[in-house]
């Protein structure tokens, strides 16, 4: 995994993402070698042109999801992936073949293969990560505990389709922790530092709870570091393999002495510059879309159009946010609020259309410019969920110190839900976001977005 701009980045997606660039990059030269007539090639023109559309074409697909597995062989969730990809590159492409010198250098023909090439270039790809994925470095990893930590750590490095590793085994430590790992894959007990020497370890994951009172020996990992091995704990693991905090590995001396969750002037000057100038942007795009579904909302159950509610935005302050009215008139007519559900009876027909294309949130662009909201960031809840929520998870309210978003990072990584249980889930990719948010992960997180809401993955 690489760090980049606080986000963690699997180094087989890298490399993925530069052999695509650097296959594709040299098929375009080859095409134009293959089709041009002799001597009639600028190559000082046709090389860095090459380069920037390759590198635009993966970077665009790589940003909105392409590279990220599907776990679940889906042949839908694969279609969905390639069809999206190929509506939006080839647009794509035809607008970056008028921004550089090709039209004087290489006739429609010639384009047209070039934009055939990505077309079987993306597709092949998409299939290829429907099997497993590896990268060119296969990691040797030791896991420290036999416990359900150690067992929840060795099923996320062995899920299908996750980057290749070589899981050596787990080394028991003192105490009586239970033994829940396959018995034949604990290793005998011995010295750590002997142990990862003898089978050559790259990284060891310390799956275990308590390190004090002679339980893990602080010495011998400090002497593994020393010696080049990575260590990682319970919170750091999970951060970097699924982009969340778990809760149950969550300690508040982590969230006070550990790096991140860092909310300087700069960086929230550079969010509300972003907020207002792509939010205006998105405004003006999405102006003819709103305008549509306020006059279905209109013929079908009549005014009102919007639907202002009471949420907890920044420092738990309350705010009204503003959607398109999904529901009947009379949804909450006992007074009480209750969880939107899945296949919600108080939902219109139009509202189910809505929901399912996250239409019903385009208002909350303007929240996004009079400043209550971000483009991205947790979703903001109702003061009755969040009363509730805060007494039964801990570390809820750790969310509000960050403006809540039209869309957010637990939104593009987990489905829909709607209990205290999909709340605590949504939480730990929350918290994630709230710790490592840059202006890089936005971008990432409004790319993925429109993967979510094009190929209809958790869609409600």
């Amino acid at each position: 995994m690489l760090k980049i701009f606080s986000h963690y980045l699997p180094t087989h997606t890298l490399h993925q993402v530069l052999f695509d660039a650097a296959l594709l990059f040299i098929v375009v030269l080859g095409a134009v070698a293959f089709q041009a007539a002799p001597g009639a090639l600028d190559w000082a023109a046709w090389v860095p042109a090459a380069l920037v559309f390759a590198a635009s074409m993966i970077g665009l697909n790589a940003a909105m999801g392409l590279y990220r597995p599907v776990y679940q062989r889906c042949r839908r969730q694969a279609f969905a992936r390639v069809a999206l990809s190929l509506v939006v590159s080839v647009p794509v492409a035809y607008v970056t073949f008028g921004l550089m010198p090709w039209p004087e250098i290489a006739p429609h023909p010639m384009q047209v293969s070039i934009l055939v090439l990505l077309c079987s270039l993306l597709m092949l790809r998409v299939v290829v990560n429907q099997r497993q994925a590896a990268g060119f470095f296969v990691p040797r990893v030791l896991i420290v505990g036999t416990g359900r930590d150690a067992l929840a750590v060795y099923r996320d490095l062995t899920r299908p389709l996750q980057r290749s590793v070589d899981v050596v085994g787990f080394l028991p430590v003192g105490g009586q922790e239970r033994v829940e790992v396959e018995p034949r894959q604990v290793l005998p007990p011995g010295s750590l530092l002997d142990v990862a020497g003898k089978l050559r370890v790259d990284e060891v994951i310390v799956a275990v709870r308590e390190r004090r009172g002679g339980v893990l020996s602080l010495r011998e990992l400090l002497d593994c570091k020393l010696g080049g091995i990575r260590i990682l704990d319970l919170s750091t693991f999970f951060e970097r393999s699924l982009g969340q905090i778990r809760l149950d590995s969550l300690r508040a001396s982590w969230l006070i002495y550990g790096d991140g969750f860092r909310q300087g002037w700069a960086r929230t000057f550079i969010k509300r510059v972003f907020d207002l100038v792509v939010g205006s942007l998105l405004l003006i795009l999405a102006l003819p879309v709103m305008i549509i579904t306020a006059i279905l909302i209109l013929l079908e159950d009549g005014a009102p159009v919007f639907y202002g509610q009471e949420r907890v935005g920044l420092g738990g302050k309350p705010f009204r946010v503003i959607k398109f009215r999904s529901m009947r008139r009379d949804a909450e007519r006992d007074g009480k609020p209750r969880w939107a559900s899945s296949n919600d009876d108080r939902v219109t027909r139009v509202g189910r259309v809505i929901r399912k294309l996250r239409i019903d949130e385009l208002p909350q662009l303007f929240n996004v410019l009079v400043g209550d909201m971000s483009l991205v960031g947790p979703r903001p809840e109702r003061p009755y969920f969040v009363d509730q929520l805060t007494q039964q998870i801990p570390f809820y309210a750790v969310r509000h110190c960050v403006k809540p978003g039209v869309t957010g990072w637990a939104q593009v990584r987990y489905q829909y839900g709607a209990s205290v249980d999909d709340s605590a889930e949504k939480l730990q990719y929350d918290l994630y976001y709230v710790k490592n948010h840059t202006l890089i992960l936005d971008t990432l997180v409004l790319f993925e977005t429109v993967r979510v809401v094009l190929t209809g993955e958790g869609a409600h």
